[in-house]
């Protein structure tokens, strides 16, 4: 079917283009092009007034729609959480995994490889091979060292599914972090105490990202910068951020930008109240927590992740769309999402200057 949005602003991640349709066809991005070119027998939807940019892509969430998925892992959980994500605007997410037990992973990683979805990029797994005096909300008692023979095992249960490991590199053998990036796991440091060298060290062996910049890893410190310095001073090293203004505050989301700005990609970290297992969640207003307290899960969404970075943190709305989009699928190499050029997968949000979702589009289907 032959779709056009017309009337919009629209954002490619490229450029910011108003007075031009956009046009899909067979679930990708055909043209742009003027209002007067658009075929006749194409259907028209009017965006006046409304914000066209690529789906949104959040690498880091944990539940949704009423689900923390790991706590009560089913079909069931994983269509309504996939249900919520999309209506939100996030047309693509890692589904992911805090430090569990092994049969709680092989459990879920089954669930999502045989029931695929085209949001759902993959899976996550934040630990268990993270530092202990970085654990933040997961359970100390499960957390290990990598070992080479259950890694396999996992990854050939996962049969793909598995895009991304956090793992704090100062645990990890050289070895082991050069064999998962050979297997094309992007591996992101987190929930580390490393100092600027070991941290340094794990950029050389195949980490590319840090993960939630500030929160669960070493401090900067003016003797030793630790983890966000050696972010900070490696160029190609990607870090997400999660912009509530509670994990991070919002001048540190400034100064962040600032220094590493096409580098810094956003997440929500989101998950769900949940009071059983290991990770338990407990809703506190606009946050959740352990319930002993500890800070845990955010209850933001991508789009209010880039509605803070405009109104609090000064990103124009073309770059805080980017960090939503473009950057997250550079990383990931996904090439044909984030951006809107011919060829493009046609995965869309259209929301208005309030920043509310009114239309979201996965492969050129209204959802």
């Amino acid at each position: 079917m032959l779709t056009a949005l017309t009337n919009g602003t629209i954002y490619t991640g490229a450029q910011i283009v108003t007075g031009k349709s956009l046009l899909m066809e067979q679930g990708k991005i055909k043209a742009l092009l003027n209002p007067g070119e658009i075929p006749g027998h194409a259907a028209v939807v009017d965006c006046t007034g409304m914000n066209i940019a690529p789906g949104l892509l959040d690498l880091q969430i944990y539940g949704g729609g009423g689900y923390l998925f790991a706590a009560r892992p089913s079909v069931e959980a994983l269509h309504a959480m996939t249900q919520a994500l999309v209506k939100s605007g996030t047309t693509g997410f890692l589904l992911t995994l805090a430090t569990d037990t092994m049969a709680v992973f092989h459990e879920c990683i089954g669930i999502v490889r045989n029931h695929p979805h085209p949001a759902i990029l993959g899976m996550h797994l934040e630990g268990p091979y993270i530092n202990p005096v970085k654990k933040g909300a997961h359970p100390e008692e499960l957390i290990k060292y990598p070992e080479r023979e259950e890694l396999e095992s996992l990854l050939a249960a996962a049969g793909g599914v598995v895009k991304m490991m956090t793992v704090a590199p100062e645990r990890c053998d050289p070895a082991i972090l050069r064999w998962l990036d050979e297997q094309g796991i992007v591996l992101s440091a987190g929930h580390s105490n490393a100092t600027f060298a070991e941290a340094m060290e794990g950029f050389r062996n195949g980490i590319k990202a840090a993960t939630h910049l500030f929160n669960a890893m070493s401090s900067f410190q003016h003797r030793d910068t630790g983890l966000p310095g050696a972010v900070f001073r490696d160029n190609s090293i990607y870090a997400s951020i999660i912009a509530d203004n509670i994990h991070v505050d919002d001048n540190a989301l400034i100064i962040s930008k600032k220094i590493m700005g096409p580098r810094l990609y956003l997440i929500t970290d989101a998950v769900e109240a949940n009071d059983v297992g290991y990770n338990q969640h407990v809703a506190q207003g606009d946050r959740f927590t352990r319930p002993d307290g500890t800070l845990s899960g955010s209850r933001l969404t991508l789009i209010r992740a880039v509605q803070r970075c405009v109104q609090y943190a000064g990103i124009p709305l073309e770059e805080a769309l980017r960090m939503a989009t473009l950057y997250p699928a550079t990383l990931m190499g996904l090439a044909d999402r984030g951006r809107i050029e011919p060829g493009s997968r046609a995965d869309l949000v259209v929301f208005d200057q309030q920043y509310q979702v009114e239309k979201v589009y996965i492969a050129g289907t209204q959802q």
